[in-house]
């Protein structure tokens, strides 16, 4: 998948790797370590393999970045260990985003785009952060 076979998705760079506004195309929620890419499978499990775009940093704190709708966070309460990145008043954040292909270390799609409209579902994220690890089956 290229960004010439999808010219809808104009926020994915076509090489390397931009920083992109929060609050313009989409906000995200960083999930750091192992935890955040549990949480991106489990997603994935539950959306048949589609889970919306994710991207996962391969470095430090190897932190997991789950693209939402803007504005999508605000007026829920989240975990310790989520955080959002979002744009209001007084705040401004950036969110890293790779090329589909090429050199974009450290950052990688764990899950790539594959429509403009298409994002992670806000609920569908809070249910896959409050599910049990132990209890779920392999």
């Amino acid at each position: 998948m290229n960004t010439q076979s999808h010219p809808a998705l104009e926020w994915v760079p076509p090489t390397g790797i931009q920083l992109r506004k929060a609050g313009v195309q989409f906000d995200a929620v960083r999930l750091d370590g192992d935890r955040g890419r549990e949480v991106a499978d489990r997603l994935a499990r539950m959306t048949g393999g589609d889970p919306g775009p994710v991207v996962e940093s391969g470095s430090g704190r190897r932190c997991v970045y789950f693209l939402v709708a803007a504005g999508s966070t605000a007026h829920h309460a989240w975990p310790e260990e989520v955080t959002r990145l979002t744009s209001g008043p007084y705040r401004v954040c950036y969110i890293p985003v790779p090329a589909l292909e090429g050199q974009t270390w450290p950052l990688a799609w764990r899950y790539p785009p594959t429509a403009a409209d298409r994002l992670v579902h806000t609920l569908l994220l809070r249910t896959a952060l409050e599910a049990d690890p132990v209890a779920e089956p392999r």
